[in-house]
């Protein structure tokens, strides 16, 4: 994916094979996949087998942790990263057969569950004001360390202001969708996740989504 100078809104990554994957094309296929393409993907994988296709194994996690796993010689025959700056790393060093194709933009937002305290809103001016009143005490995103979506969280979060006064009550999530299950379980009041996975029935019925704008 492209990171945006605007951070909140990125190019989701680049799906490349590998050059170096040593697993035998007659066995499933394994593809190392970001977290937030988990229902989008699994959904993909039903139809190509019951099309009569080879199997697939997916892998989940985050696209910082793949990128380091790829770079030590994982055998992923594919990877959908979330950040296509890694991606370009990879072609770079050799580790793609390809620089890869764009397959969508991603898009973050704030997903209160139900019961929570808070009321998820576009400007985050709820968030603002929980902080304020005491109704906040945790608020869940993705590490930001090797997860995209962690990254675009705590560029949000800054951009409104909140970084600061925000940052001693996070959990951190090791990828997105594990990021998601704090915030819609209720251990946490809320959390800024993948719209992808908010769009997912599962998920959207535990709670309430607000789209955090483009600019």
């Amino acid at each position: 994916m492209r990171t945006s100078k605007r951070g909140l809104d990125w190019m989701v990554g680049l799906s490349l094979m590998l050059s170096h994957a040593t697993v035998a094309w007659a066995d499933a296929a394994i593809v190392a996949a970001a977290a937030d393409l988990k229902f989008a993907l699994e959904e993909i994988v039903a139809k190509f087998k019951e099309d009569g296709k080879r199997d697939v194994k997916l892998v989940f996690g985050s696209s910082g942790n793949f990128y380091t796993q790829i770079e030590q010689g994982a055998p992923f025959q594919m990877f959908l990263s979330a950040d296509e700056d890694l991606v370009s790393k990879l072609a770079g060093a050799g580790k793609t057969l390809d620089r890869g194709d764009l397959y969508a933009i991603g898009r973050i937002g704030i997903f209160c569950p139900k019961g929570s305290p808070l009321r998820p809103d576009t400007q985050l001016k709820d968030l603002a004001a929980a902080l304020t009143d005491g109704r906040l005490t945790k608020f869940a995103i993705t590490n930001p360390e090797h997860a995209p979506y962690g990254k675009r969280a705590v560029e949000a979060l800054m951009y409104a202001g909140l970084w600061e006064r925000i940052k001693n009550k996070l959990v951190l999530g090791e990828n997105v969708a594990q990021t998601a299950q704090f915030a819609t379980s209720g251990g946490t009041q809320g959390g800024i996740i993948a719209y992808s996975l908010a769009l997912a029935p599962s998920v959207a019925r535990l709670g309430d989504f607000a789209l955090i704008p483009e600019s």
